[in-house]
């Protein structure tokens, strides 16, 4: 009988640490195509509340960042081979963003190397890379 007690609460704590394994692999799916839709679709000022509080606090969006983001738009966002995890609560990925330039509508790509964390408290995943630098080429 005691077996059995023991078995039964290893099996539950693996199920449980299993569980919270999909929840927070459930999270990074939905984020990351959040994100990406936020980037595609509605624009770097969407896709700023997807960074870290922490890191945009120590790193605010200055009118310069602003005006260069609003001088692009997004035509495309390649994942490539999507994320990789680096711990148990921290990916990282690499996206190719193609960049069309509003006023003279010619097209350049950057690279982003994203890090992004999973907060337990929150359930959530943050940003802690920042936005990509649309500056380098």
């Amino acid at each position: 009988m005691r077996r059995t007690v023991i078995c039964l609460a290893t099996l539950a704590a693996l199920l449980l640490g299993g569980c919270a394994a999909d929840q927070r692999s459930n999270a990074l799916t939905e984020t990351l195509l959040a994100y990406a839709n936020a980037v595609r679709w509605d624009g770097f000022r969407s896709a700023w509340q997807f960074v870290d509080p922490k890191v945009r606090e120590k790193h605010p969006l200055t009118p310069l960042d602003q005006a260069r983001f609003q001088q692009v738009r997004v035509s495309d966002y390649d994942e490539g081979s999507g994320p990789a995890p680096v711990g148990q609560n921290e990916v990282r990925q690499v996206v190719k963003i193609s960049l069309i330039n509003r006023n003279t509508q010619s097209e350049r790509s950057v690279i982003d190397h994203q890090t992004w964390r999973y907060a337990p408290e929150k359930k959530r995943w943050w940003l802690e890379s920042g936005l990509p630098d649309i500056t380098r080429q």
